[in-house]
């Protein structure tokens, strides 16, 4: 290797053939200095390097999970996708359960699916989005079907699908 120093960071050291998606797994939790917990999920959509969800559906999963998951899980920091478009990376405070949120992604994704219009999809205007052209809510839609078809497990490992 070169020159530069670079920390070990968990999700590249994850053996992405061994998990089966979709999934819900801890990474970690990182206590801040007064003893505060910050839980760093991985949320696999697709199975790793046999599919990728588009990036205009995405995109709209992305901008609408962002309010959903909100009403449906204490504490959401930050739900971003991962740049191999396979799911997404959620840091909540606190220590929630697989359970908790698999389910509440569960039901964020039946809501895109089934529920939601193009006039819920927030940020799809360029005051309120960097590339809003970027868009897809059928695919959104579609691709949250195909997740909810096959369940979320609440193991990365095994199939233990949230019922």
């Amino acid at each position: 290797m070169g020159e530069v120093e670079l920390a070990e960071v968990e999700s590249f050291a994850l053996d992405h053939t061994k998990v089966r998606a979709p999934y819900v797994r801890l990474i970690g939790v990182e206590r801040g200095p007064k003893g505060d917990a910050i839980s760093n999920f991985d949320i696999r959509l697709v199975q790793p390097n046999e599919g990728e969800i588009p990036t205009a559906g995405l995109h709209t999963i992305e901008h609408t999970i962002a309010g959903l998951l909100r009403t449906r899980l204490d504490g959401v920091i930050d739900i971003s996708p991962f740049g191999c478009r396979t799911g997404f990376h959620l840091i909540v405070w606190g220590e929630p359960s697989n359970a908790d949120v698999a389910s509440a992604i569960k039901a964020s994704l039946d809501d895109i699916a089934e529920r939601v219009t193009w006039d819920d999809v927030p940020g799809t205007d360029a005051v309120s989005c960097g590339n809003y052209r970027d868009h897809s809510l059928h695919s959104a839609r579609e691709w949250s079907r195909a997740v909810l078809e096959q369940g979320i497990s609440v193991d990365a490992f095994d199939r233990s699908v949230l019922a």
